[in-house]
């Protein structure tokens, strides 16, 4: 059992990942280009902070929407048209003009990325039992401190290429990373089958054991896609993730302004500074998930990365005179809110399946991805351009933090049931 799904993770697990870091890549990379399209277009902290956040307000609306066609099409022409689409509007941001232009392709890219994520989480529970998801959401999802460790020097190498073409380096930067995904697409349609019963790599003995072990967690009178929405405990976990979504993306949009804002120059700030805390926090994000499997632990796994999150904050506003403990409390920031994610997104899939778990997932993430990844940045851009700094910004998202650490605890014995009676299989 063991080599099985073992063999799974090895062949999945890095080509969803990547996918995932290219998506991360396309939303994020504005945050670097901000360093040179501000000026140039004239865009004011409020302006920016709007633009960045808008892509979240798509990504809300076309949560549910497009998990329920995924459900429908399966998950290789779903996110086969995915990835084309966001890849076409992610290039076409180079030819931003203004606020309203910045403001609509940011939308439209949001509506276009909805259904990745949700539907890689979807997808990865028709392979694998509850016990051994945490590790490969984890796996999956540390593409996105991964993503920002690459983002940064290559969004600083292209800003270099300012005047070549007739173009800006900005607007090289968003041609260039919106390739990718274009390019990914028709490798999915080789390297990702549509389930176990599909993969031409896996036996017919591996085929029936995977099956086996994920019927016997299969529940009784399971709702539908559409009657699960009704869950109490979905809404409680999507109110609980806005704050960690909001902490996440707020820093990721913002960062590089704020290293900025310190005196370095654009090319520290990329390929170093900025980097650094989500070279820390790939490790933190695989080795929390992996503990959380190990013990069939979750709600500790959930609260204490968040307190840590909102200690770093706290930090940060406390001593914002200085830079390097202002760049401490933010390592911690990144660290938390990224270690959080494997547990977390192990909780709606141990008490919902199949159909009930793709609109499960997708309104947790239309609350958390969604409404906290636009709140952040718009949040950080408005307070930042009211005080001229940063510190009320980390205060407000630090009690967003403390706000889920408590919905979390209190929902504990509602949202996590099934996953505290497993036994991990080792």
């Amino acid at each position: 059992e063991e080599h099985v799904f073992a063999k799974c993770e090895r062949r999945l697990i890095p080509f969803l990942g990547l996918l995932y870091l290219v998506s991360i890549v396309d939303r994020l990379n504005v945050g670097f280009a901000a360093l040179t399209m501000n000026a140039d277009l004239g865009f004011s902290p409020s302006v920016f902070g709007f633009g960045a956040g808008i892509f979240f307000l798509g990504y809300m609306l076309f949560q549910v929407p497009a998990n329920l066609m995924l459900v429908r099409l399966g998950a290789r022409r779903w996110v086969f048209t995915i990835l084309i689409v966001w890849g076409a509007i992610s290039a076409a941001c180079a030819f931003v003009q203004g606020p309203l232009s910045f403001y609509v392709l940011r939308f439209l890219l949001g509506v276009a990325e909805a259904g990745l994520f949700p539907g890689v989480v979807l997808y990865l529970t028709y392979w694998f039992p509850q016990e051994r998801r945490a590790r490969a959401i984890a796996g999956f999802m540390a593409a996105s401190p991964l993503a920002f460790i690459i983002v940064g020097p290559l969004s600083g190498a292209l800003l270099t290429m300012d005047g070549f073409g007739g173009l800006k380096g900005w607007q090289w930067l968003f041609l260039i990373e919106g390739l990718p995904a274009c390019l990914l697409a028709f490798a999915l349609l080789k390297l990702v089958p549509d389930g176990p019963e599909h993969a031409t790599w896996l036996s017919p003995d591996e085929k029936r054991l995977i099956a086996s072990r994920l019927a016997q967690e299969a529940a009784i009178d399971q709702p539908g896609f559409w009657p699960a929405l009704r869950d109490v405990r979905l809404y409680a976990l999507g109110i609980a993730y806005i704050a960690v979504g909001a902490s996440g993306y707020g820093m990721r949009l913002w960062l590089p302004q704020i290293v900025q804002s310190m005196g370095f120059s654009n090319e520290a700030n990329a390929f170093f500074i900025s980097p650094m805390p989500y070279l820390l926090a790939v490790g933190a994000m695989i080795w929390w998930g992996h503990s959380s499997d190990k013990t069939g632990e979750r709600i500790w796994h959930i609260v204490l990365p968040v307190l840590l999150a909102a200690a770093g904050f706290i930090i940060g506003a406390a001593f914002s005179a200085s830079d390097l403990i202002v760049l401490i409390g933010i390592t911690l920031v990144i660290i938390g809110v990224d270690a959080v994610i494997g547990p977390f997104w192990s909780l709606p899939s141990s008490f919902l399946r199949g159909p009930a778990a793709a609109g499960g997932i997708a309104l947790i993430n239309t609350f958390g991805t969604g409404a906290g990844g636009f709140i952040g940045p718009y949040v950080i851009g408005e307070l930042r351009e009211a005080t001229a700094g940063f510190s009320a910004s980390m205060a407000v998202l630090a009690l967003g933090l403390v706000c889920t650490c408590a919905i979390v605890l209190a929902f504990s014995r509602t949202i996590a049931p099934r996953t505290a009676a497993v036994e991990p299989r080792l």
